[in-house]
C-alpha cells in the first residue's frame, strides 16, 4: 500500500508535517512511503506546468491512502493548500484515492472544519473519504491520546478501502 502525507503549512517542517505523519503511521502501522510538504514546492504552485509540483501532483494522485493536513487558518484551511489542490483535475484528479483530512488549531472551536471544508474538496477531486477528518490540538497532538484513538476507530476501514484500490488496479 502507498501511504503519503501532505503538509499544507506556510512553514516547512512544520507540527502539521510531523502530525500527520504521525497519523499515517498510526493508522497503516507503518510510516508514509512518500512526504509533500506542499510549501517547499515554492512559486511553482502560482501556475501550471511546474516539474517538481507535477512530480508531487503524480506522486499523490498514484497513492492508495494520503493523509492531507492543514493548520487552520482564518477558520478554513491554507491558502498554499488550495493551490496544491487546485492543480488536480477536478472529478478525477484523486480518483479513489482514500483520503484523511487532518487539520490543527490552537483550541476546539474548528474542530469541524476537517469535514466542513477540507473533506468536501479532497471528494470533488475524486478521493474517497470513508471516515470522518481528525482535528487535533496543535499544543498537545504529542500528548494526547486523539491520534491512536482515531487509528483503532477508523484504521481498519481506511486501510481496507485502501487495498481495494489497490486490488483494483
Amino acid at each position: 500500500m502507498k501511504v503519503t502525507v501532505v503538509a499544507g503549512n506556510p512553514k516547512p517542517g512544520s507540527r502539521t508535517l510531523d502530525a500527520a505523519g504521525l497519523v499515517a503511521t498510526a493508522v497503516t502501522g507503518a510510516a508514509a512511503g512518500s512526504t509533500v510538504d506542499v510549501i517547499e514546492l515554492g512559486a511553482g504552485l502560482l501556475g501550471w506546468g511546474d516539474e517538481k509540483v507535477a512530480a508531487a501532483v503524480d506522486t499523490v494522485a498514484s497513492s492508495d491512502l494520503v493523509v492531507f493536513a492543514s493548520p487552520t487558518f482564518k477558520a478554513s484551511y491554507t491558502g498554499v493548500l488550495k493551490l496544491f489542490l487546485d492543480q488536480f483535475a477536478t472529478g478525477d484528479g484523486l480518483k479513489d484515492v482514500v483520503v484523511v483530512p487532518l487539520m490543527l488549531g490552537a483550541g476546539p472551536a474548528h474542530a469541524m472544519a476537517p469535514d466542513l471544508l477540507l473533506k468536501p474538496v479532497l471528494v470533488e477531486l475524486g478521493a474517497t473519504a470513508p471516515a470522518p477528518g481528525l482535528y487535533l490540538i496543535d499544543t498537545t497532538y504529542t500528548t494526547d491520546t486523539r491520534i491512536a484513538d482515531y487509528a483503532e476507530r477508523w484504521g481498519s476501514i481506511l486501510t481496507a478501502a485502501a487495498r481495494t484500490r489497490t486490488e483494483l488496479a
